[in-house]
């Protein structure tokens, strides 16, 4: 049986899309993928690389977040929008919720010994936050913005949900193979296989696009101030399994050598696709050839070229499509004119 949560017009009227990814679940989740051996073809190589990189002390922080259970509270920060203010605020985290947090967590699974001494050891505290940022450096930041470009792609794609059939529409198709809306009941399908009823009680529900989160979705009861549905981001949905990320941090030199080869080979129509791209995130093939003032045919035309060139990303519904700039795009558009 499903995890059943019950909506009332008050939860509907107060449901929203996150604007943005949430580091501190996308930092746990890649925590979390690193220690499984799953998704070998879209996190295959990034494990590799990512492992690879990290020294002995990141087992401290992983220690705290593993595959299965609980994360600890307080490494989850707050609201923080980079992976560095979510670092900052876990690393002020006050005595009494580090504490509150450990207890909270110890209930449910064992911890660590050294665990329980870090409300009272700061040295000890300092230890991990600089394992948990080592983890971030590796795992993370140099992903960061391919993270942000999915997590747009995704909103496009939950914005036109919006607009043509509205909440219930969007709660009906943010991932349907675990999420089913029978109005007025969310049914979730957990991995736990958590049979249980939950009612909102009119503060709605915050849906949050992930991208390292890539199979179910996560429902969190006790976010504030409201309850977190986190699921896998549009593109992770689609029925090709693809590597998650293009490159990795080591091919910076391969990856400035080809944004300025293929910068080379734009027209002036082609350049004005990717910008139009790059400027409205998540824009259909109809809305860029109107931005661009060409025919669909052609907008399509350029969008499949930037496509495999690796400057764009496409994302499909049904019949609609979402385009969004990828990291290289940017950095082509970015690029001084004298290096393309």
């Amino acid at each position: 049986m499903p995890l059943r949560i019950h909506f009332t017009v008050e939860d509907l009227a107060r449901t929203r899309v996150a604007d943005g990814p949430a580091p501190c679940i996308e930092l746990s989740s890649a925590a979390r993928q690193l220690q499984e051996r799953s998704h070998r073809v879209r996190l295959g190589a990034w494990r590799h690389h990512t492992l690879s990189a990290l020294h002995p002390s990141s087992r401290m922080a992983l220690a705290l977040m593993p595959p299965r259970g609980r994360i600890t509270g307080f490494l989850s920060g707050s609201a923080g929008a980079t992976p560095a203010e979510l670092l900052e605020q876990i690393r002020s985290t006050p005595r009494a919720r580090l504490r509150a947090s450990l207890e909270t967590t110890a209930r449910h699974q064992p911890l660590p010994g050294w665990a329980h001494r870090l409300p009272d050891e700061p040295l000890l505290l300092r230890q991990l936050c600089d394992s948990l940022e080592h983890v971030a450096e590796h795992a993370l930041v140099p992903h960061w913005q391919e993270v942000l470009a999915m997590t747009a792609a995704d909103a496009a794609v939950r914005s036109r949900h919006m607009l043509n059939g509205g909440v219930e529409a969007l709660l009906g198709r943010v991932n349907p193979r675990w999420v089913r809306w029978r109005a007025p009941v969310l049914e979730i399908t957990t991995i736990s296989g958590l049979d249980a009823d939950v009612r909102l009680a009119g503060r709605g529900m915050l849906l949050q696009p992930a991208v390292f989160a890539v199979e179910a979705p996560v429902f969190d009861l006790d976010a504030v101030p409201r309850p977190v549905l986190t699921y896998p981001v549009a593109r992770l949905q689609e029925a090709a399994a693809l590597p998650l990320f293009a490159t990795s941090p080591s091919d910076d030199g391969r990856t400035t050598s080809a944004v300025g080869a293929v910068g080379s080979a734009l027209g002036h129509t082609r350049a004005a696709v990717l910008s139009a791209i790059a400027g409205h995130p998540g824009c259909s093939t109809q809305q860029l050839a109107v931005l661009v003032g060409i025919a669909k045919a052609s907008a399509s035309e350029h969008a499949t070229t930037l496509r495999n060139a690796g400057l764009i990303d496409t994302h499909r519904e049904y019949r609609t499509t979402a385009h969004v700039a990828t990291p290289t795009g940017i950095a082509l558009l970015n690029a001084p004119s004298g290096q393309l």
